[in-house]
């Protein structure tokens, strides 16, 4: 599976096509959004152990959406159960890359708190003041371990982006997947240098009226991730299809066939009729003439003519000749 290399204004192009997409059916996008964060509220009620799980089978959640996708650019309509529809069909691929992605964030995690020392972990967790003496140290290593996580989280980011998608629609391997994402969205840095960008300035301005906005934004979000891997590895922008109308278009095209090889059958069928009664009309409706010597009535067409006479046949003919002839 080959990625290419896009323009870098292709990073704004994958959030208009993706809105574009959410625009053909808002509704359905809004529920199954609000769906998706229903559950990961639900699952975060359990201390701990629900946010990884929820982390754990997130891409599941998210290669359901791309089949969504999917289904909608091919005239299909979204429903509910896009969302779990990935569940029965590669489950086992894509959980095995939501188990590489908490792993990696643990390690992070794990990291920035060594980095960070206790003092920070206690100031960020437990809210647990420090002395001016010490804030300076603390600011300091806060820094550090905001820079590490940056540098860490954006790689994993980067590897898992994709790799749902590789997985349910070409079947590849969770690693290899995440090995081609990685480098697909490293090849193609500015675009998504662009496309981040833009996403952090509409995030502000969806939030900014009471976090309304984000109702657009989520569901434009999960779409541009579908654009963004049909350019990247199809090479090839939305195409939308119309399956009920086309099959509807099929159908008539096929009755409209069928109805004018009817008709043409039946015209065909017709003429030769008409020909074959023509032939019979002309045949029994020509003028009968009687014949001179039998006295039968045989039509003209037939009959054999001397002068204003007419015989039924050329031995009536010669038969009567005799009779009509003047005495010497």
């Amino acid at each position: 599976m080959e990625f290419h290399q896009v323009n870098a204004k292709q990073g704004l192009q994958w959030i208009l096509s993706g809105f574009y997409l959410f625009r053909k059916a808002p509704l359905a996008w809004v529920f199954v959004c609000f769906s998706l964060m229903l559950i990961a509220i639900t699952m975060s009620l359990v201390p701990l152990l629900g946010k990884f799980i929820f982390t754990l089978i997130s891409p599941v959640f998210l290669a359901g959406i791309m089949l969504g996708c999917k289904d909608m650019e091919q005239g299909r309509p979204l429903d509910i159960s896009h969302l779990f529809m990935a569940f029965k069909t590669n489950p086992v691929p894509l959980i095995t890359i939501g188990g590489i992605y908490l792993i990696g964030q643990i390690l992070i995690i794990g990291l920035v708190i060594m980095i960070g020392g206790s003092q920070m972990t206690d100031m960020l967790l437990y809210g647990k003041r420090v002395d001016e003496s010490e804030l300076m140290g603390v600011m300091s290593n806060l820094l550090t371990a905001s820079l590490i996580t940056l540098a860490l989280s954006i790689p994993l980011m980067m590897a898992s982006w994709f790799s749902p998608l590789l997985v349910i629609f070409h079947n590849i391997p969770p690693i290899v997947a995440m090995q081609k994402s990685f480098f697909a969205c490293l090849r193609n840095f500015i675009p998504f240098q662009l496309y981040g960008i833009t996403l952090i300035l509409l995030t502000i301005l969806s939030i900014m009226p009471y976090g309304v906005g984000l109702v657009i934004l989520i569901p434009t979000i999960f779409t541009s991730i579908y654009v963004s891997y049909k350019d990247i590895f199809l090479n090839e922008p939305l195409r939308f299809k119309n399956n009920e109308s086309g099959h509807n278009y099929q159908q008539a095209n096929w009755v409209a066939d069928n109805t004018a090889g009817s008709k043409r059958i039946e015209t065909e069928t017709k003429q030769q009729s008409h020909e074959s009664e023509s032939k019979a009309v002309d045949s029994n409706s020509g003028e009968l003439v009687q014949c001179a010597h039998c006295n039968l009535f045989v039509p003209q067409s037939e009959a054999i003519k001397d002068k204003e006479q007419f015989f039924c046949s050329e031995e009536h003919h010669k038969l009567y000749q005799p009779k009509n002839k003047s005495p010497s």
